[in-house]
């Protein structure tokens, strides 16, 4: 289907293999994020769920497969371990489509929460800063802290930080929001307010993956998720399934143990 259509997924994995050496962390897994879906991947911590978001966005590269944004295939050069993307100018350009959060924030301390999410828009994508500071009001505003525009990071909670982080991501305006254990580094009552915001996203529709340990969210947001274990997919399908009838021992038991 032609890269512009609806139905062309935003991001789209084939047979991806990761190695680290003589590791390898990926054993041919496929992954298909269709526009405005979600797709959540769960699974124990080594499975190879952040690995996975990495190849994503082309923060790692990957040793065999095939990566798709929107339709168009990351070109590679080499082969193996030497094997890197053609085309920096590419990889730049699917990055910037691609915003990612973080466990730990990773908010600038020199900057104000404003600065942290004016400073991509402006220095990456060379955006009107009066423009771009009106649009990070309005996503500060939407993720519940317009209030903490002129804080410095230090100044706000966890569940503060990521919720500035989510705001700094949204500012990019991509086309798909890649999240990795998002609220795994906060407390259960700042998990909350992450854990609100994400759900808020995902009912306006956004694309978004999510690297998660909380099997609620996962539940109750995704489309589509995938229960990695040791680099490969042991299950997939609609949460209602994955969670309600899981099929394999495996995820079985890793339920449990979540639950417990």
């Amino acid at each position: 289907m032609p890269a512009d259509s609806p139905d062309t997924p935003v991001i789209e994995i084939r047979d991806l293999h990761k190695c680290y050496g003589p590791l390898e962390v990926l054993k041919g897994v496929d992954l298909v994020a269709p526009r405005g879906h979600v797709v959540s991947l769960i699974g124990s911590s080594g499975s190879g769920k952040s690995t996975l978001l990495r190849c994503c966005n082309l923060l790692e590269d990957s040793q065999q497969g095939e990566v798709r944004f929107e339709g168009e295939a990351v070109r590679w050069k080499g082969e193996g371990l030497a094997r890197h993307p053609a085309d920096r100018a590419q990889v730049t350009r699917i990055r910037t489509n691609l915003s990612m959060v973080f466990q730990q924030f990773n908010l600038w301390a020199h900057l104000t929460i404003l600065q942290n999410v004016m400073e991509a828009p402006v220095t990456v994508l060379k955006r009107d800063p009066k423009e771009v500071e009106a649009k990070a009001r309005q996503y500060l505003a939407k993720v519940g802290i317009e209030d903490k525009a002129d804080a410095w990071p230090a100044q706000l909670s966890g569940g503060q930080q990521q919720r500035a982080a989510i705001a700094r991501a949204l500012c990019m305006e991509p086309r798909a929001l890649l999240f990795d254990e998002p609220t795994s580094a906060l407390d259960p009552e700042l998990e909350q307010e992450v854990v609100r915001v994400i759900k808020a996203l995902a009912d306006e529709g956004r694309t978004m993956i999510l690297v998660t340990h909380d099997m609620k969210l996962a539940a109750d947001c995704s489309d589509h998720v995938i229960f990695l274990h040791q680099g490969r997919i042991e299950e997939e399908g609609p949460p209602a399934s994955l969670f309600g009838n899981p099929s394999s021992d495996r995820l079985r038991g890793f339920l449990s143990a979540t639950a417990a």
